[in-house]
This record gives C-alpha cells, sequence and structure tokens, in this order.
C-alpha cells in the first residue's frame, strides 16, 4: 500500500506515520528526514538540497523527485510505502504519480490531517528542531499555504483524497487514521 500524508508542519505527519508503519508493516519515508540526511552527505546535490532547507524553502521539484524516486527504487519499498512531506506541490504529484506508474504501481491514498494554525504554531515551537525558530516556521506554514494545499483538490479529484482530523491526542488521531487505512484496504480488496 502507498499512502501519502498531507498536512502543515506540526499536524504530526511523521508521528503518525511512524505508528502506521507497524500497522501496514511498510516503511515510513519523512522526505524531510531524507533530505537532511542528502544535506549531511556533504555531496554537491546535499549541498544544494542544504542552501534551500536553512532558508525554510521547498526543495525544486526535479531535486526532489531525484532524491524520492531513488528512496522508492530500494526494495523494501516493494510492497509499499509511506510517505509524509512528499509530494508538496501538484508538480511533485504529477511527477511522482508518472514515476509510480514507471514501476507499475499508484498510490492507494492521500491522508491528509487538518490542524488550527495556532496549535501548529504551539506544536512547532515546542519540538525544538534547529530550523524551528518563530521565523521560519511562519514562512514555512505560509509556504504549505501557497503550494501545499492545492494537493488536496488534486488527490480528491483522483478519488484517493481522505481528510483526517488531526487534533486530540496522537492515540485518539491514529485510531481516525486506521478507521480510513482500513476501510480502503476493505474497499480495495
Amino acid at each position: 500500500m502507498l499512502v501519502v500524508f498531507i498536512g502543515p508542519p506540526g499536524a504530526g505527519k511523521g508521528t503518525q506515520a511512524k505508528r502506521l508503519r507497524e500497522h501496514l508493516a511498510v516503511p515510513h519515508i519523512s522526505t524531510g528526514e531524507l533530505m537532511r540526511n542528502v544535506e549531511s552527505s556533504q555531496t554537491d546535490l546535499g549541498n544544494q538540497v542544504g542552501a534551500f532547507l536553512r532558508r525554510g524553502e521547498l526543495v525544486p521539484d526535479d531535486l526532489a523527485i531525484e532524491i524520492v524516486e531513488q528512496r522508492i527504487g530500494q526494495s523494501d519499498c516493494e510492497n509499499g510505502c509511506l510517505f509524509d512531506g512528499f509530494p508538496r506541490t501538484v508538480a511533485q504529484a504529477i511527477q511522482f504519480d508518472d514515476c509510480l506508474t514507471n514501476k507499475e504501481k499508484s498510490l492507494n491514498l492521500a491522508l491528509a490531517l487538518s490542524v488550527t494554525r495556532p496549535e501548529l504554531m504551539s506544536r512547532l515551537s515546542a519540538r525544538g528542531r534547529r530550523d524551528d525558530n518563530p521565523e521560519t516556521i511562519a514562512n514555512r506554514l505560509d509556504v504549505y499555504d501557497s503550494h501545499t494545499l492545492p494537493l488536496l483538490a488534486y488527490y480528491e479529484q483522483r478519488g484517493i483524497l481522505a481528510n483526517v482530523d488531526g487534533t486530540g491526542s496522537e492515540d485518539e488521531v491514529f485510531e481516525r487514521i486506521k478507521q480510513v487505512i482500513d476501510r480502503d484496504l476493505t474497499e480495495t480488496s
């Protein structure tokens, strides 16, 4: 099963994807973590990625697709995977769909986590990552609003979007996600 988590920074995509990884027995691919790993590799590609990350900007589509395509080509993704933080734009989603089609795969579900902006600011300020200062947080939320929100319409049009309330405890949110996943698995089998 191939699932993408969509939601603003701090919505809980990574937290919930890690939990769902156990439920579905497929790898969780955090593209933020993947990009930070590429950045730390000290390669030309890593230096390019790092420049965008330090400014709180999206990594350009061509670089992001290249990195993601390399990752999903690994054997542990044979039976599917969970993405959080990718795709971030409709253009990336279209390129990702093409990439999956070339590998004779398709996306099963796009899970959109909804959380209010004040709650997001509070969550992000509390987690203490080096790129979570107030100015960068505000920029990242603005980037999400302008670049990533249109993905919801794209995936809704494809009939694979599921909106999930991302507020409440981790357990409450996970139960909502499991209901959607289990319903989707039942419908596709």
